[in-house]
């Protein structure tokens, strides 16, 4: 496995053993040493010290891996440290409440985006969690907003080949430029069977107290829940408001709406 100079490579096992699991199922050892590319003996060792610290928990009856409570714990500091997400997360949940579909906040982190919450509504339930899993820049309503903080050399360089999900998914960056500087006019972006089909979201931008988009909160349901073709400018001017009213609470003291945001330099 290779290395940069400097870091530590016993952690670096650990991580890749741990990363093994983002899959979302239960392992045997062997499982785990061919997702990591690590010797089965390696894995062994590994497994069993974090097991001890409660990383990972080993089914008694299946004797399957799986993460431990360790992980909840230090996952539930980061995202209460982070500033999106305790400015986001009432507005948020009490959005899906009153709509009754999903409202999401994500970042971007390089070339995905990064969700920090995930709420469902009643008419919109998901049978799993968003928070912390990543999808497509340029296939989501929460991704074009987070790229219109790139500007098109940017988003090229960030994400080179547009993959294609569906038939309906945007594949060639002169279309994406099309598509991000209608948002960037409109102040929100949308998405409809571009990820999955039968899924449609409506999103707008979060802005820092510097004018640059940090973040990006959406509307997303089922097509017959969302009734986007009937409902877009309610829906619209609804998240615009909410996120308006987070990027405030980050310090942001101009409608977000009302500007163009600001590039961000590319995350390394």
């Amino acid at each position: 496995m290779a290395s940069d100079s400097g870091t530590n490579q016993s952690v670096e096992k650990a991580a890749l053993v741990l990363s093994a699991f983002t899959g979302g199922q239960a392992l045997r050892v062997s499982d785990v040493a061919k997702h990591s590319g690590l010797g089965q003996s390696t894995v062994s060792r590994l497994l069993a010290t974090l097991e001890s610290l409660e990383y990972v928990e080993r089914d008694p009856i299946s004797t399957l891996y799986r993460l431990g409570p360790a992980l909840i714990t230090l996952a539930g500091v980061a995202v209460n440290q982070h500033p999106v997400h305790r400015q986001a997360r009432q507005p948020a949940q009490d959005l899906a409440a009153t709509l009754g579909l999903g409202v999401n906040v994500a970042e971007r982190s390089r070339e995905s985006l990064f969700y920090l919450c995930n709420f469902e509504g009643s008419r919109a339930p998901r049978s799993f969690a968003l928070m912390g899993q990543r999808n497509p820049l340029h296939a989501t309503g929460l991704g074009k907003c987070l790229l219109l903080g790139l500007d098109p050399a940017q988003r090229r360089a960030l994400v080179p080949r547009l993959h294609r999900y569906t038939p309906y998914t945007v594949t060639t960056h002169d279309e994406l430029d099309r598509v991000i500087d209608e948002a960037a006019k409109r102040g929100y972006a949308t998405e409809t069977e571009e990820l999955a089909l039968g899924r449609a979201c409506i999103a707008a931008p979060i802005l820092d107290r510097a004018g640059s988009v940090v973040a990006a909160i959406s509307i997303s349901g089922p097509l017959s829940a969302l009734g986007l073709a009937e409902r877009e400018t309610t829906l619209a001017g609804t998240v615009i408001e909410v996120a308006d009213s987070i990027s405030v609470g980050l310090g942001y003291l101009v409608p977000p709406h009302t500007h163009p945001p600001r590039p961000r330099e590319l995350d390394s």
